[in-house]
């Protein structure tokens, strides 16, 4: 199973990493929070578990089904 991946809107510091580092799977919203782009790419796993943990809040949720995949 591939893994996917949420954005925690609330602890979202709106660093732009995700969406500079993949720019077709995140993009701002208008209150320029990060968010999932729906139908977007998936990513290799190890490309996702990357962003998670170099997100600087820490506001990428990693997901195998519907476990939360400890990134750190």
């Amino acid at each position: 199973m591939t893994y996917r991946v949420e954005v925690d809107p609330d602890v979202c510091i709106s660093s732009g990493m995700c969406v500079s580092e993949a720019p077709d799977l995140f993009r701002f919203d208008s209150d320029d929070i990060a968010e999932v782009i729906p139908d977007g790419p998936a990513l290799p796993d190890a490309a996702l578990l990357r962003l998670a943990r170099t997100c600087p809040s820490g506001a990428l949720q990693v997901f195998d089904g519907d476990a939360k995949i400890d990134v750190f």
